[in-house]
């Protein structure tokens, strides 16, 4: 095991987003505050600079503000590991005031597996991982923090055994630890990209292609803040590559199987989105968030009738890894959710008349 080169902020790796939706919480009403970066921070991270500048939150707390792209350096977000140097302008949003402490909610959970080191969720679209401004109740965490007595505390005390992450609308498999042993080892796995995750999707529009990879690097928006976008040479971009694969075409929707190597946020939306057959109710990168039975039909708007599907159609549907202990091949596998398998009913039913 190498779990000597993995630091702290390594250890919760993301699948679709770092931080899960939304990222940008506008109904929230920060206080901001903007620093000039003195000569005695030269060189600092930026998280250990705002936690010394901020009383009354923990690291943890910063640290997350600023992966949530609350910290701009002269205009332009940064991660926590950034280095300051002086005469640079700080606007930092200071974080909703919450407790580092998980607080437990029986929320019913669906095991796909449990031992004694890990369990895999089949988590349910709607569900935040771990709490983050605007979402402080009916997280993952807290749901796991009422099912379990011990979980593990590399990723923080807000993130009790969590060893990735998927966006508050993509349902399906999440691997969480017991303890830290297993935590550092599976984290590993996803470090060493040794991890097969595959994904189902729907998208909006024929990919032309019945199989093919993407690879092209995703970076921050240029102009919004929530989104991510293909961005060559900028200081947020990283190598993102995604393979897929065609399942069926029905009428103008494309069922596709998508198998991820690298784990970049909103990954599999963006490059699904830059082939110009963007995921059906993705609010950000299709510019619809539900579909209704009469839209699916091609026969109307999506306004003025119940919706079919209200969150974007991803799901997670199979992991593989290497059992930290035993060193055994396992695959969990979810099952396809009650509204992905009706909306594909509805356009089954367009197909065939």
């Amino acid at each position: 095991m190498k779990s000597e080169s993995l630091s702290n902020e390594d250890a919760a790796i993301s699948d679709e987003s770092p931080s899960d939706e939304p990222l940008n919480d506008e109904s929230s009403d920060p206080v901001r505050r903007d620093f000039v970066v003195p000569e005695s921070a030269a060189n600092q991270r930026i998280d250990l600079f705002l936690t010394s500048a901020c009383d009354g939150y923990s690291r943890t707390q910063i640290r997350q503000a600023v992966q949530e792209d609350q910290a701009a350096v002269d205009g332009r977000t940064v991660r926590p590991s950034f280095r300051i140097k002086p005469g640079q302008t700080i606007r930092f949003q200071l974080p909703e005031a919450f407790s580092d402490e998980v607080v437990p909610e029986n929320i019913p959970l669906d095991l796909l597996y449990e031992d004694d080191g890990f369990v895999v969720v089949n988590k349910p679209p709607g569900m935040v991982v771990h709490p983050a401004r605007g979402n402080w109740q009916g997280t993952l965490t807290s749901a796991l923090a009422h099912r379990f007595q011990c979980l593990s505390d590399v990723g923080g005390p807000t993130r009790p055994g969590i060893v990735h992450r998927l966006d508050r609308d993509t349902s399906g498999v999440i691997v969480v630890a017991k303890t830290n042993a297993v935590h550092m080892a599976l984290a590993q796995q996803w470090h060493d990209r040794e991890v097969e995750k595959e994904y189902f999707a729907i998208t909006v529009g024929r990919l032309d292609r019945d199989r093919d990879v993407i690879d092209a690097p995703i970076g921050r928006h240029p102009y919004q803040r929530d989104k991510m976008a293909i961005r060559e040479n900028h200081s947020t971009t990283k190598p993102a590559n995604t393979f897929y694969e065609v399942m069926e075409r029905i009428g103008r929707f494309t069922l596709v199987r998508v198998r991820p190597k690298t784990g970049r946020t909103h990954q599999i939306r963006v490059h699904l989105a830059h082939l110009g057959c963007p995921i059906l109710c993705d609010r950000l990168y299709a510019g619809h968030a539900v579909a209704t039975e009469s839209w699916l039909q091609g026969q109307g708007t999506l306004a003025g009738s119940p919706p079919v599907l209200d969150r974007q159609a991803l799901h997670a549907r199979r992991l593989t890894l290497c059992h930290p202990q035993s060193g055994e091949s396992m695959t969990f596998e979810a099952p396809l959710p009650d509204d992905i398998r009706r909306t594909i009913q509805v356009i089954r039913q367009t197909e065939h008349r």
